[in-house]
């Protein structure tokens, strides 16, 4: 069945809509998993992280997933849709790929997932969680490891309503998961937001927003600029002065461990939310904070956090299938979410995507060097606003 509205995007392509040929493990082959993911460009660390924290996964298990052989085909997308369809297309066509994994945007997931849907494949999200996907136009083969895009935000509208703030500044990029993130925000604050801007996902210079926030004089800012555009936008926010007399409250994707290193002392004091940090107490965390920083020499991110989980999600509905793929057995065994996930409690909603619990964050010095520090449990058992309205 052709997805409606904006998943649209695979309208025309037909040939991928009949059926594949037989999966690889009847043959005994290893089970092919295609991650078209970011790369390059100033998101790239987030596809990075992605990508690493999943072959760790696969590395741990000698090259399994599940007590499967599975072969990890990565490519970069970019951060350009059309770049992000043709891939998916080549995957489809020529490897005969059907489970496909590691979109971070989500203007390129509106291209993506479509094709493999489509295809009667599977695709498991680790972070690109557009609001289409969520509710009416849900699907039975499509799956959210992370969140969906409005609940981050959400969380972080709940956090501003505890901190005491009124009058918020909003702003984030103009397209599907900026919107959504301002939506979220909306959503839950409850207080007034005197100013919402848009910027470009390409933008370097944010003076004339940094401008419009002195003027403003909010309580403090809401923010939505992953990867380098947050790293750009919280160096300018204290050059211009404004830390000291506007905060910011914000989702994990503003200020993640790698952010923290790029922006140093200016980020001290700000508050965030997420699902997960690196000093979760739980075993499942601890082994993979210690694994990742052991394998490649660097903190991991949310986005590992969530590509690792990726794997093990998969790993685990791999083993009750015993290796098949076939969309129903997957489904039956992928929504048991039968693995021990890095974040502690998780399971799937009616819609297929996480219901977790959340976080206040604050930006602190722990033996005198800055980290990420989880100071309460803000929500619990927490969905998304569009779970309702899927109907699987």
């Amino acid at each position: 069945m052709k997805r409606r509205g904006f998943l649209a995007a695979s309208a025309g392509l037909s040939t991928l809509a009949a059926p594949l040929a037989a999966p690889a493990f009847a043959q005994g082959a290893p089970i092919k998993i295609g991650m078209i993911t970011t790369l390059s460009g100033p998101g790239g660390y987030l596809g990075q992280d992605i990508r690493d924290a999943f072959q760790l996964a696969v590395e741990q298990e000698q090259g399994k997933l599940g007590g499967t052989n599975v072969q990890v085909l990565v490519e970069d997308d970019g951060l350009r849709p059309g770049q992000g369809k043709s891939i998916a297309e080549r995957f489809l066509r020529n490897e005969r790929i059907k489970l496909m994994t590691g979109v971070v945007f989500s203007n390129v997931l509106g291209t993506v997932a479509p094709d493999v849907l489509d295809a009667d494949g599977i695709y498991v999200s680790p972070n690109a969680a557009p609001s289409g996907f969520a509710g009416r136009e849900c699907h039975r083969n499509y799956y959210t490891m992370a969140w969906q895009n409005d609940t981050l935000h959400e969380t972080a509208g709940v956090l501003a309503n505890t901190l005491g703030y009124k009058r918020m500044f909003i702003l984030a990029p103009n397209y599907q998961a900026g919107r959504d993130a301002l939506t979220g925000f909306k959503r839950k604050f409850g207080g007034e937001v005197v100013q919402e801007v848009y910027t470009r996902l390409d933008q370097t210079d944010y003076a004339a927003e940094l401008a419009q926030i002195r003027a403003a004089r909010p309580d403090a800012v809401f923010q939505f600029h992953p990867g380098g555009l947050g790293i750009g936008f919280l160096r300018q926010y204290a050059q211009a002065g404004l830390l000291s007399s506007v905060p910011q409250c914000v989702p994990a994707p503003s200020m993640d461990s790698t952010t923290l290193a790029a922006v140093g002392e200016a980020a001290e004091g700000l508050n965030l939310t997420s699902h997960w940090n690196t000093d979760f107490q739980n075993p499942a965390s601890q082994a993979f904070v210690a694994a990742f920083r052991a394998k490649y020499n660097r903190t991991p991110t949310y986005y590992a956090q969530q590509g690792y989980d990726t794997a093990l999600a998969i790993g685990a509905a791999l083993r009750q299938t015993r290796g098949s793929i076939d969309p129903a057995a997957f489904r039956t065994a992928m929504l048991k979410a039968d693995f021990q996930s890095t974040r502690g409690k998780f399971a799937f909603g009616p819609n297929q995507h996480p219901v977790q619990d959340w976080y206040a964050l604050k930006v602190e010095k722990v033996n005198g060097a800055l980290a990420l520090v989880t100071k309460s449990k803000i929500l619990e058992n927490e969905g998304d606003s569009y779970a309702a309205q899927c109907r699987l």
